[in-house]
């Protein structure tokens, strides 16, 4: 078999590649904080609010509203609201222009009130964001509705913005959900997610989530209970559990001792004693063979993981072939016999 790898699997071997399909775990790839504060990016509106203690020097008669200036006598001003501009920018009347891109909004209202001081007595502001349109989490993929989750105080976990955006469309055993935070991708079940509370991570605005029908299957063909192509969860299966949903092995044909299993494999996925000749579109063809004769590979089987596209073969027993033989030559003989004795030849 030039360049096609035999690996003959033991359970140390079948863990080392369990632990290579392993997937990156959310809670490891996407740890910090809860919820960040929101700092404020061009394109989102402010809300802000001035109070002047008494006596008032600045905003004591009049409030600014859309429309222009109207009588108020509160020493209070609402400004209309206030998009931040490309340049990061707003403008507060007798403060001027302000650069808020990249603060909270408790800076913000620091930032103005120290324009204010001197102007104004005692100047007290308020700033709310009245439309985070920059700090979104987009929820794309088989969702029932494609959308953007806006980030909202307190914060928003994985599974809030699935359900916010209607919940998957397919079946959960077969649906992945992919999740992309600056540059960094990491991919887990569905499954997984519901089962552990600490991979329904906190989300930032910028995340994209994804969620992914995978329908996953491997052919299992051979002395078996069954031929046929099976699919399994996203969550993965061992080698035992694929040969029992094949309705096992045949005991009257198959070879404990020749269970293979086919794949193209990374070249990282085990270590080699010698580097792999023949790469098939930068992986490497590689024959996993398990005696199930030992009691031991037992263990193998169940740590093995079968991966998508797998081929599983079971072989024949000697004797079965031998016997394959005897058919043959039976049912060319035995007619034989009965026309002889027959005395229909002689």
């Amino acid at each position: 078999m030039h360049g096609i790898e035999l690996v003959k699997v033991n359970y140390g071997i079948a863990a080392e590649l369990r632990q290579e399909a392993k997937q990156a775990q959310f809670a490891a790839s996407f740890s910090g904080p809860i919820h960040a504060d929101h700092k404020v990016s061009s394109g989102d509106v402010l809300a802000i609010y001035i109070w002047e203690a008494p006596p008032a020097v600045l905003f004591t008669s009049q409030t600014i509203t859309a429309q222009g200036l109207a009588g108020g006598g509160t020493g209070t001003v609402s400004l209309p609201p206030q998009t931040v501009d490309n340049a990061g920018n707003i403008r507060v009347p007798f403060a001027g222009t302000i650069h808020v891109a990249g603060l909270t909004v408790a800076q913000i209202e620091s930032q103005i009130a120290g324009r204010l001081a001197g102007k104004a007595n005692d100047p007290q502001v308020i700033a709310r964001l009245a439309s985070n349109n920059t700090q979104d989490i987009t929820v794309v993929g088989d969702i029932r509705r494609s959308m953007e989750v806006p980030v909202t105080p307190g914060g928003v976990r994985l599974l809030r913005a699935i359900a916010l955006a209607g919940g998957v469309t397919k079946p959960v055993s077969k649906t992945s959900i992919q999740l992309s935070r600056d540059g960094k991708v990491a991919v887990l079940p569905l499954e997984t997610i519901l089962r552990d509370p600490s991979e329904n991570v906190p989300l930032r605005g910028g995340d994209v989530v994804t969620a992914l029908y995978q329908p996953l299957n491997f052919t299992i063909l051979g002395a078996t209970g069954r031929n046929a192509e099976v699919s399994f969860e996203a969550s993965g299966i061992s080698l035992a559990q694929a040969i029992a949903r094949a309705g096992g092995l045949n005991d009257n044909r198959s070879n404990p001792a020749g269970v293979f299993v086919f794949r193209f494999a990374k070249p990282s996925a085990l270590n080699w004693p010698t580097p792999p000749k023949l790469l098939v579109h930068g992986k490497v063809p590689v024959i996993f063979q398990f005696n199930l004769r030992d009691p031991a590979t037992f263990f193998a089987a169940e740590a093995f993981p079968v991966h998508n596209n797998d081929l599983i073969y079971v072989s024949n027993a000697p004797v079965t072939d031998l016997q394959k033989v005897l058919n043959v030559v039976s049912s060319i003989v035995y007619p034989f016999q009965t026309l002889q004795t027959a005395g229909v030849i002689k």
